[in-house]
């Protein structure tokens, strides 16, 4: 029997999206700059802290050997490079006691490291994961399709809702709701936010897919492939609540250009799976941080492209919508 979390970066790396929403919009350049590069800020503030940069390695695997070897790789990179980190669910480690996959700590002490773990789980859980982990936030997704589409997935899902208000009554760190690329929508934002949640991230369509992983692993619905909402739709649906909240975006991003459209469109960061997964499974951890220390500077240049110094000034950028996202929105 295969172990479903080494199943998962296997199916992740093998998945292509059909469609990646970031490819419908074009943003405005700027002609006449207003700042020196020197002078952009990529600073940001989202759960309660703020961050030097925007972007973070959004949560992946643990729970099987290769998830270890993965998320030790993904933990030197991250503290080398100064972004957060969020481990993959730690429902494996609430299991096995001697589990050691999200023991990053060991590895890189000054990490920034967070965890995630499901809205299945009652707050009990939620509670020994934060003592357990001391994570400087903690996710807690929302999967109710890859959970369907999963033979040994949950049924019952009327818990979650009163799960959802323990956790923000009793967790002592910053929650963020998270989907898992299914694209969060607008209501569900305003039910948990009128529970007292501040953070999400809206996880959309357009990057790794739990209901192909779940279909490749055994399921036979791969009409539900491309279920959701793309990244860049979500995004839009949530213009009239985006200075209401804190929103983080994930799905599908690929690069800069990708990272700053989310801003344009009001996340505060971005977060990012499959693309760190394949550099870290191609390349050496130097090599890796090289890149990413690129995206830094690949950020700064393209705002200052658009005369924008700080990351909220972004949302002030002119852009045009193509294709499927203009048909949605027009």
């Amino acid at each position: 029997m295969t172990n479903r979390k080494n199943d998962h970066i296997k199916y992740a790396l093998k998945y292509q999206s059909t469609y990646n929403s970031f490819d419908d919009m074009e943003l405005i350049h700027a002609s006449l700059p207003k700042y020196d590069l020197t002078e952009i800020d990529l600073s940001t503030h989202f759960a309660g802290q703020d961050f030097a940069f925007p972007f973070y390695i959004n949560a992946m695997t643990g729970g099987s050997e290769k998830g270890k070897a993965v998320n030790e790789k993904l933990a030197r990179v991250a503290a080398a490079t100064g972004i957060p980190m969020v481990t993959g669910s730690y429902s494996a480690a609430l299991k096995d006691p001697n589990d050691q996959s999200y023991q990053l700590r060991k590895v890189a002490s000054d990490l920034l490291l967070a965890t995630n773990i499901g809205l299945d789980k009652e707050v009990s859980l939620g509670l020994r994961t934060v003592e357990e982990m001391q994570p400087i936030f903690l996710q807690v997704h929302v999967n109710v399709m890859q959970e369907l589409l999963m033979p040994e997935g949950e049924r019952a899902f009327h818990s979650w809702r009163q799960n959802l208000k323990d956790y923000v009554d009793q967790i002592p760190v910053a929650i963020i709701l998270k989907e898992v690329g299914f694209g969060m929508d607008r209501k569900s934002i305003e039910f948990a936010r009128d529970l007292g949640v501040k953070t999400f991230d809206i996880s959309g369509r357009g990057g790794t897919s739990f209901a192909y992983i779940e279909n490749q692993r055994g399921g036979n619905r791969s009409y539900l492939d491309n279920w959701g909402q793309s990244t860049c739709q979500c995004l839009l649906n949530c213009q009239s609540i985006i200075e209401d909240v804190e929103i983080l975006a994930s799905g599908g991003l690929r690069h800069p250009l990708d990272m700053i459209k989310c801003f344009v469109l009001g996340a505060r960061a971005v977060g990012l799976s499959r693309t760190v997964l394949e550099l870290v499974e191609s390349y050496h951890d130097d090599q890796v941080i090289e890149i990413i220390n690129g995206w830094k500077e690949d950020l700064k240049l393209i705002m200052c492209a658009l005369n924008c110094k700080t990351i909220d000034e972004l949302k002030s950028v002119d852009y045009l919508l193509y294709g499927r996202l203009k048909e949605a929105n027009s």
